[in-house]
């Protein structure tokens, strides 16, 4: 089973935790360790909007903005990496042909942020299609996807399952709100459309979520669902 994690920043080293950075490389090790080729994209978190923020006070651009946020994604990657040992590849791949070209060498692969003007969610997004991964799962600060956001709005509900499209449907509005949140924005959701990618986004605040949700289809966030797909075989056999 190929799968691509793409991991918050907040969620991996929301304080730079090196327990929690040790706990999520526990995590994906059992993943490899069950069979699973394991590909993990890092975001920025709060050190990223902290860099960035500060860099708008004195005038930086937003290219100039996305790169802060870039190199953020790739320390918080190396962090990983360094958890993980040599199970990992050597450094973050700068993009999606690189981190491909390490799962075929038996590596976990860990990247970053890729360019200016993409976030971490869309890589995930184009590391799964480029390599046809039978599973994308993004571990948030989220527990799943919602109709509206569940910090301003106390009447939001949780969608237990959706297709690729109706993700698209529901994420358009909120990409449209100054300051929303959305747990998957949208050139990902758009990029899990075109590609039919079977999806799950859930709180990954525990990293043991993540080992569930992929081994077993175990979790309670937002199942993406393409029409007509078959479960991953090891859900199967699982049960």
């Amino acid at each position: 089973m190929r799968v691509v994690v793409s991991v918050g920043g907040s969620v991996l080293a929301p304080d730079l935790d090196p327990e929690r950075v040790a706990a999520y490389a526990e995590a994906i090790e059992r993943l490899a360790a069950a069979g699973c080729e394991v590909g993990v994209v890092v975001g920025g978190g709060g050190v990223a909007r902290e860099y960035i923020e500060t860099a708008r006070e004195i005038g930086a651009n937003e290219v100039e903005l996305d790169r802060l946020g870039i190199g953020t994604t790739r320390l918080n990657a190396r962090l990983l990496i360094a958890a993980l040992g040599e199970r990992a590849s050597l450094a973050p791949a700068t993009d999606t042909e690189a981190a491909a070209a390490a799962l075929r060498r038996d590596e976990v692969s860990v990247m970053g942020g890729v360019t200016p003007g993409q976030t971490t969610d869309a890589v995930a997004a184009a590391f799964a299609e480029s390599v046809d991964a039978d599973l994308l799962v993004y571990a948030t600060s989220a527990d799943g996807v919602y109709d509206a956001d569940p910090n301003a709005d106390p009447d939001a509900a949780q969608f237990a399952e959706l297709s690729p499209a109706e993700l698209v449907e529901v994420v358009l509005p909120m990409s449209r709100d100054a300051g929303a949140s959305a747990p998957v924005d949208l050139l990902a959701a758009k990029l899990i459309d075109r590609a039919g990618l079977r999806s799950i986004v859930l709180d990954g605040t525990d990293p043991s979520a993540v080992v569930d949700a992929v081994l077993r289809g175990d979790h309670t966030g937002t199942d993406v669902v393409p029409p007509d797909a078959d479960e991953p075989n090891r859900w199967t056999e699982e049960r």
